[in-house]
């Protein structure tokens, strides 16, 4: 073979061996620039038609990684902040310890009730003058801020089926549906009267006119709260009430150990510290507010230490007296009690509830009249009422002291007139009165005489109250701002005739179907079991805690 055919021979051996994929592409790319009637340009086009499909499957795959990754890139600069704010809901409550309650009111239809919620009150204490103070050594004396400086938050704290849930809208709508236990429209339509005028003659400062400026405002802060009106929870009356208590908080004077001494403008005697500081006792407990414990537990904690050695208490809180006054140490022990079941547990006050009990039964007991006005008087008037309902709400509804004071009150009825002989202070008597009946009648274990006799003074009592109140000409804005009517009882206390403290005690006599929670079998020295039980009847029997 010669050597030209060798090389035709090699030549056309190529021909069969497969180029790589870049050669093609390269000759491809070479033939496509020749001219369009050459060989190498007709074979570029047929080669471009058979690379067209590895092409593509390279291609498209490289472009779509190369689109994600532009995208994430633009993307993965811009950072979206997610917040979440966690709320604690209105409804969840600290879980009280279950234990089995007491039988004692038959509850009435379960109803819809409104979460509390927990209103505003002062802060206690500015920072840089207790910095200051702290720096010179002296002593630091609790003050109150503007209420406004806490008016949006609330308190973590809820105890939702102790105070202030029963006496939202749908609880007095179910206490005052009518019947001879209960309220009625024309009862809640007096009492929405006195609340305008109420908050029609509070000063500006806060306070109210006919008496003690402490005293008053506790009395109308009372008829607030039992309606269930707080700052924050209250459309018509919040401000209202937000000012009562700015004014009382204002008003607790000090002295140098921050220890509550008064209040200022309270009467020679000194009822009204036990009144005010019911008003802030109850205040504290239907609103939980932490800045107003200090002020209402340092009132607490002066009436604990200002007992006597036999258990009562005298004119001024003093604790050197053994006079043991009744109708004072009333007012007391509401305060005591109002305080214990808010939560506010001064030291010394299990021990003070036993030794008030231990006076009541033995200093204070009178066979003849129920209850003494002091120790060593042989009189008492009404004050049958005021030993009755402080030895029921204690847990001391069956001894014989307080079935006897019933019996003393039995043919009692309500009245602006004096009472079965009393000479004064007929509406004084007649809010005890109430309370005792209903607490005796509406239990559970109630003897069919007791309940009769509250079915009695309630039927006297609606009779009574609604068309007796003097309703004004004038007329002021609710909620929407519709004009409603606004009115007042006369009080004919010869010792009081205050048209402030009349009111109060007569609409309180008309609240008491959603404002109490019975608490006869409840036993004062049983602090928490107290609080646990009173939790549990509440959210069974649908009425509040309070005294």
């Amino acid at each position: 073979m010669s050597l030209n055919e060798t090389d035709n021979v090699i030549v056309s051996a190529d021909r069969y061996n497969e180029a790589g994929l870049f050669k093609r592409i390269g000759k491809m790319m070479k033939g496509l620039s020749m001219r369009r009637d050459s060989r190498e340009y007709k074979e570029a086009l047929i080669e471009l038609q058979r690379l067209s499909a590895p092409l593509t499957a390279i291609l498209l795959p490289t472009l779509a990684v190369i689109i994600l990754i532009v995208v994430s890139a633009v993307s993965g600069n811009k950072h979206e902040e997610i917040r979440a704010d966690i709320a604690m809901n209105d409804d969840q409550e600290e879980k009280l310890e279950e234990i089995e309650p007491p039988p004692e009111m038959e509850p009435p239809p379960e109803m819809e009730v409104d979460p509390t919620i927990m209103t505003d009150v002062p802060a206690v204490g500015n920072p840089s003058e207790v910095a200051n103070a702290i720096v010179s050594n002296e002593p630091v004396t609790p003050k109150v801020n503007s209420i406004d400086a806490m008016q949006m938050i609330k308190s973590p704290v809820t105890m939702k089926s102790v105070f202030g849930s029963t006496r939202s809208t749908g609880k007095r709508g179910a206490f005052t549906r009518g019947g001879a236990q209960y309220g009625d429209v024309f009862t809640e339509a007096a009492v929405l009267k006195a609340l305008r005028w109420l908050k029609h003659t509070q000063k500006t400062n806060g306070s109210w006119d006919g008496g003690s400026a402490p005293a008053m405002t506790g009395f109308a802060l009372l008829t607030y709260l039992a309606h269930g009106e707080t700052p924050s929870q209250s459309k018509e009356f919040g401000y209202t009430v937000q000012k009562a208590i700015e004014y009382l908080l204002n008003s607790i004077e000090y002295d140098p150990d921050g220890r509550a001494k008064a209040f200022k403008g309270q009467d020679g005697n000194q009822y009204s510290f036990p009144i005010a500081t019911y008003a802030l006792s109850e205040a504290y407990g239907m609103t939980h507010n932490p800045d107003i414990k200090y002020p209402a537990e340092a009132c607490l904690k002066r009436i604990v230490d200002n007992q006597s050695s036999t258990g009562g208490w005298d004119y001024k809180l003093n604790k050197a007296s053994n006079r043991d006054d009744t109708s004072l140490g009333g007012w007391c022990i509401q305060a005591l009690k109002a305080g214990k079941m808010a939560g506010l547990h001064p030291d010394g006050l299990d021990e003070c509830i036993k030794k008030a009990i231990s006076c009541l039964k033995t200093r204070s007991y009178d066979e003849k009249i129920g209850f003494k006005y002091t120790a060593d008087s042989k009189g008492g008037g009404g004050l049958a009422g005021v030993g009755c309902l402080a030895m029921q709400l204690l847990g001391y509804s069956k001894e014989p002291e307080v079935r006897n004071a019933l019996g003393v009150m039995r043919d009692w009825l309500p009245s602006f007139d004096p009472i079965n002989g009393t000479n004064k202070s007929p509406q004084y008597y007649c809010y005890y009165a109430s309370q005792c009946k209903y607490q005796a009648g509406m239990a559970k274990s109630a003897s069919k005489s007791d309940a009769e006799l509250w079915k009695k003074w309630n039927l006297e009592m609606k009779k009574l109250y609604p068309p007796s109140i003097i309703t004004l000409d004038e007329k002021i804005e609710d909620a929407n701002g519709k004009l409603q009517e606004m009115g007042y009882w006369q009080n004919k206390d010869q010792h009081l005739p205050s048209k402030t403290m009349g009111t109060c005690l007569a609409a309180l006599q008309l609240m008491v179907y959603y404002r109490y929670l019975p608490t006869t079998s409840l036993k004062a020295t049983d602090v928490e079991v107290d609080i646990n039980e009173a939790a549990k009847d509440a959210s069974e029997v649908g009425v509040t805690v309070d005294i």
